[in-house]
Order: C-alpha cells, then sequence, then structure tokens
C-alpha cells in the first residue's frame, strides 16, 4: 500500500466512522505536489464537494490574529507585556496583558458576555468592549491557563486599532494576500459547503444555523479550504520554507510563538499553548503547533510538524469537517502528518565535505569540561557548536555566534544555555587554554570547582 493509499484510507475511515457529511483533507510538504482527498457531500447543491469548498475554521482563526498581534510587535506598534489598557478603551479588566490574553493565561471568561450561542447574536465591535464591565475575570491573571474567544476578540480589535484599519482588512493584507490564500475569507463564498449537526441515534443531519461573530469576529469568523489550512499550517511550523524573506512573519518571531508558555492540564503534561498556537507533543522531539476549530456544523484540525525523522519541512495538514459532532474525524490530522513521514519520508541529503574551522577557532575544537561534565565543541554550518557527550543524538545542538567587535566573545544562540555568552581565555600563543560559558568555567580536562584534577588525588 502506498504512502497516498494509507492516508485515503485513514480519511475514508473517519468520514465513515464518525459520520461526517463531509471531509475535506489536504496536506502540504516541502519536497510534494499538495495531496487532498474529500469525501462525501457538500450539501449545496450549486457546488458539489471538491477541493475547492470552503468550510468554517472556527477557532483557528486565532492563529491568524495571534500572527497579526506578533506582527505589531515587530514592527514596534506594541509590546507584548503591555496592558490592553494603553491601546483600547475598555471599562474593565483594562490590565490584561497581551502576552497573557494570546496564552489563555488572563483570567477572562471564555465568552463574551451574555447568551451569544443562545440567540446567535455576537456584539458588534463597540458592544463587545462595553460589555467588559460586565464580563468575569473568572481566575487570577497568570494563574492558569483557561481558554477564552473573549480575550482573542480583545486582541482583534487591538490589532484593528493600531493598524488604523478593521480586523477584516488587516487580515487580506497582512496574511491572506502576501501568502497566496486566496481561497479564505472572512464570509462564505458561493463554494461553502453546508454544515450540520448529525443525530446520535439515528442517521439524520440537521442544518446548523450560521452566525456572523461580530465584534468576536477575530476569535472565530474566518472560512476556508483544505489546501489553504494546510499550506498555512506549514508557514506555522516551518516559516523559512513558506516565507523565506519574512515578508508575513520573521521566522525568529514564529520560533518565539511556538514556546510553550502554559500546559493545558496541570497534571498531564500532553499540550501546551505558546504565543496563541496550541501545542502537541509527539514525542522524540516532535511537534504538532496549530489550532482545532468548532463552529456550529464545523470542525477543523490545522497543524504542522516540527521535527523527526523523515520531515521534509513546511509540513502542514488540514482536515475540515461538515458536521459539529464528529470530534474525533479532525483528530486524524496527528495520524496523517505521522503516516506521511513513515510511509513516505523525505529523501536523505547526502553529506558534502565543508570548509575547516577559521584559524581562530582551530584550538577549540574537542573535549571540554565543564561543571564535572564534557562537551565536544566543533564546527558545522559554518558555525561553532557544543553538544553534551551524554546528549542523545536527536537533542540539538548549543551553536554560538560571535559578536561583531570581538571575536573571542560569543553567543549562544540556540540549545543550552541560550542567550548566554561563551568567552574565550587564549595563551601568548594565540591558543585557547580556557573558556567561560554563562560564568562557568570550561576547561580542557576536568577539575573540581576549585581547579584541582581529580588525577592529582
Amino acid at each position: 500500500m502506498t504512502a497516498a493509499d494509507r492516508l485515503e484510507r485513514a480519511v475514508r475511515r473517519a468520514q465513515a466512522d464518525f459520520r461526517v457529511p463531509a471531509l475535506s483533507v489536504a496536506l502540504h510538504r516541502a519536497d510534494r505536489d499538495i495531496w487532498t482527498c474529500t469525501v462525501g457531500t457538500s450539501g449545496n447543491p450549486e457546488h458539489p464537494l471538491d477541493d475547492a469548498s470552503q468550510f468554517r475554521i472556527g477557532s483557528v482563526t486565532k492563529t491568524f490574529t495571534a500572527v497579526l498581534v506578533l506582527q505589531a510587535r515587530d514592527d514596534g506598534l506594541l509590546d507584548l507585556d503591555d496592558p490592553i489598557a494603553k491601546y483600547l478603551d475598555v471599562p474593565a479588566h483594562g490590565d490584561a496583558t497581551i502576552r497573557r490574553l494570546l496564552s489563555h493565561t488572563a483570567g477572562f471568561q471564555r465568552e463574551p458576555f451574555g447568551d451569544v450561542w443562545d440567540t446567535l447574536i455576537s456584539p458588534d465591535d463597540a458592544g463587545l468592549l462595553a460589555d467588559l464591565a460586565r464580563a468575569e475575570r473568572v481566575l487570577p491573571n497568570s494563574r492558569q491557563y483557561h481558554y477564552s474567544n473573549l480575550g482573542m476578540a480583545v486582541l482583534g480589535q487591538l490589532v484593528a486599532k493600531v493598524r488604523g484599519g478593521t480586523w477584516a482588512g488587516v487580515l487580506h493584507e497582512r496574511i491572506l494576500e502576501p501568502l497566496g490564500l486566496s481561497a479564505t475569507t472572512v464570509v462564505p463564498t458561493g463554494r461553502a459547503a453546508v454544515g450540520y449537526l448529525v443525530d446520535a441515534y439515528s442517521d439524520a443531519a440537521h442544518i446548523e444555523a450560521q452566525l456572523d461573530m461580530g465584534g468576536a469576529a477575530a476569535a472565530a469568523q474566518i472560512w476556508s479550504t483544505a489546501s489553504d489550512m494546510a499550506r498555512w499550517a506549514a508557514f506555522l511550523a516551518g516559516p523559512e520554507i513558506i516565507d523565506p524573506n519574512g515578508a508575513v512573519l520573521a521566522a525568529a518571531t514564529l520560533d518565539e510563538m511556538r514556546w510553550p508558555l502554559t500546559t493545558t492540564e496541570e497534571a498531564l503534561w500532553a499540550g501546551g499553548f505558546g504565543l496563541g498556537l496550541i501545542l502537541v507533543p509527539q514525542g522524540k522531539r516532535v511537534l504538532h503547533v496549530g489550532h482545532d476549530g468548532a463552529m456550529p456544523g464545523f470542525l477543523a484540525g490545522v497543524y504542522g510538524r516540527r521535527g523527526g525523522e523523515g520531515n521534509p519541512g513546511a509540513l502542514g495538514c488540514a482536515v475540515l469537517a461538515s458536521s459539529g459532532t464528529a470530534g474525533g474525524a479532525t483528530e486524524i490530522v496527528h495520524d496523517l502528518l505521522r503516516i506521511t513521514v513513515e510511509a513516505d519520508p523525505a529523501d536523505i541529503r547526502p553529506w558534502r565535505p565543508g570548509r575547516p574551522a577559521p584559524q581562530t577557532y582551530r584550538t577549540i575544537l574537542g573535549q571540554w569540561w565543564t561543571e564535572g561534565h564534557a562537551f565536544a565543541f566543533s564546527w558545522h554550518d559554518g558555525m561553532l557548536q557544543a553538544r553534551s557527550v551524554e546528549a542523545p543524538a536527536d537533542r540539538p545542538p548549543s551553536i554560538f555566534r560571535p559578536l561583531p567587535d570581538n571575536p573571542d566573545l560569543l553567543r549562544t544562540v540556540s540549545g543550552r544555555e541560550t542567550g548566554e555568552l561563551l568567552r574565550l581565555t587564549r595563551n601568548d600563543s594565540g591558543e585557547v587554554v580556557r573558556m567561560h560559558w554563562a560564568t562557568y568555567r570550561v576547561t580542557r580536562q576536568q577539575e573540581t570547582f576549585g581547579g584541582v584534577l581529580p588525577s592529582a588525588g
């Protein structure tokens, strides 16, 4: 069975097992054409189900809003640790910081004030902010993770304010157009699938009403296709490939967004949250990053895969379903990402000889000791690196970059002790005889903290 056969079988099994009227799936990877699969019927008499069918992606919208916030930060328009009251005229909870709202740790109640899911009427922009006076802070600031559509909706209005436009307009100008997500819209097009609630005890499927999120649009408004969302997931996981010039967001900023700021459960560290992104560890230093979505009649799972054997880079998958009751169907996004690297791994790139280390760093190469442990310093890919000799093979090394005005002072730019300095000490011949890393002494032989060689007795 080919990789494509395995993928299609998994999709067809999910559609049948979870009784989804329409299931649309796409897989994006850097080294292959996009793979798509649709199963079922759209419910739209004018446009049968195909790769261009639109589905509501619900809370996957939050990942777009989060990127807009980080864009504004990178452009100097805001600071993540600023309170929202610095930018918005709010009647309450103005002390909540942007960072806490992005990571769902500000303690905001889950939904905008009122019974939106009873009335299917969402407040407009002004009403949402005014109603903060009646919205609860259900937990103390920074106490723990508590998911909040209200918090992300407020951030969408903040982005609009600092950009001098609307959230929808900024979204189109700064993300959708640059990334070529032409099938992604704020309101459904004529190619939209119909969303259903499937009866738990019969085969009946009931059409769900759709609401415009109004002032909370930044939390859950977007409609899209599986192909567009697979590309979006690939961007979240591999921006250096999808957006190499950083037109939408610098790769380093996506690294920041993917750093876990909180776990979602205290006793089960199986998932976390970064800056607007859900983080799902897969073991062996593999991470799935993205978001799930749910709206009346629709479910979505949109994730990219980072790390791991066989990963070709820019690997993203989207599973979009036209049922609000088929949660297990969208969970297969994680299975599909795993299947593709197992059944069709990326080609292994051959190793080729490179340039030797610069003369100024050659006496560093080899084994050194610090804090009683051995580290191997080496030169690869034009960078000085260090790795614990006891570290597993899949643990990334520390990488150093010299300061522009002093080659004997290097900054740790990734890995162990990121951000710390490595300071070189040379003898009269110019050989490096000692180093200090994060102020800890690094020596050629194992020594006690007092400088005594263990072999000396």
